[in-house]
């Protein structure tokens, strides 16, 4: 059994930003980070407040755990070309945004930015991707290690430990079998459903404070509004798909008339030479009796 819950992007900007409704995040994390995440507060940048022109596509909340880290959850959900590079500049700026002035370099907090993508980003089979940062010698191939000194100071294991981490889930490429507690988290994220034999952290608390009859008229509305967007995309994204399909197929068939145009004249001039009749040459090629006898007072 399962039921139909609220979509997680939509939870994510107007339900889990209350600190009782921490533990579906918390779960989500726990389970994709392979640790217990407990989040300290949800932090205000730039990038992670509700304006007149806040997007329905892209949800973003920047939280700190009880490790002093940032955690960056993206969702998007149609087709960005340089999605890659809004992740770069997204951890940056979480980074710059909150060392503060004065501070020494040592203090930047460490950043992990999480996305979970609805298109085809990139070019790969696996459905989760974490990318991290490591230093490898040219030469020696050997990866930089920190010092004991460093270890100790900034409390580190490696250099990978300073620098911003990235995981990707391409929800698409998901092939709804739920093999491990991971799974079952992105299971909900594709379909909006928990099924009951699920056990990972944080989806049992998902299945009460997403239920979507648990909203009050006014949240029933904006949902109701978001997913009339979401449609509409979607619509945008195949209307313009199709658009370029069509030019593609226009540009190759202008390919197309210019070879066999070619060729027709290639096989006109011989035809030519070997004293053929215009009539005939035009019957032999589709070219007109006008453009063959340009070719023949080129020849001339």
């Amino acid at each position: 059994m399962s039921k139909k819950l609220i979509r997680f992007d939509w939870a994510v900007k107007k339900l889990l930003r209350n600190k009782a409704n921490f533990a579906v995040l918390e779960g989500f994390l726990s389970e994709l980070l392979f640790d217990t995440i407990k989040i300290d507060s949800i932090l205000e940048s730039e990038g992670n407040q509700e304006t007149d022109d806040d997007k329905y596509n892209r949800v973003d909340i920047l939280t700190q755990n009880s490790k002093n880290e940032l955690v960056i959850v993206e969702i998007q959900n149609t087709y960005e070309i340089d999605y890659f590079h809004r992740m770069a500049y997204g951890s940056s700026k979480a980074l710059a945004e909150h060392l503060g002035l004065g501070q020494a370099y040592s203090q930047i907090k460490k950043v992990i930015s999480i996305n979970v993508v609805y298109f085809d980003l990139g070019q790969g089979k696996d459905y989760v991707y974490k990318g991290k940062t490591n230093f490898e010698g040219l030469h020696e191939k050997d990866i930089l290690q920190l010092s004991i000194q460093q270890k100790e100071t900034f409390t580190k294991k490696e250099v990978a430990d300073i620098f911003p981490e990235y995981y990707i889930i391409k929800v698409n490429q998901f092939n709804n079998i739920a093999k491990d507690t991971l799974d079952e988290w992105i299971y909900f994220l594709k379909n909006s459903e928990v099924k009951d034999s699920f056990k990972a952290k944080g989806l049992a608390e998902a299945k009460e404070v997403l239920d979507i009859m648990r909203l009050d008229k006014e949240q029933q509305y904006g949902y109701n509004r978001y997913l009339d967007y979401l449609h509409l995309k979607a619509s945008e994204v195949l209307s313009l798909q199709a658009e370029a399909e069509e030019r593609l197929r226009e540009a190759e068939e202008k390919i197309r008339q210019n070879e066999n145009y070619k060729r027709s004249v290639e096989i006109a001039k011989k035809m030519i030479l070997a004293g053929s009749t215009d009539d005939f040459i035009a019957q032999m090629t589709d070219l007109t009796v006008e453009q063959i006898r340009n070719l023949r007072n080129q020849k001339e």
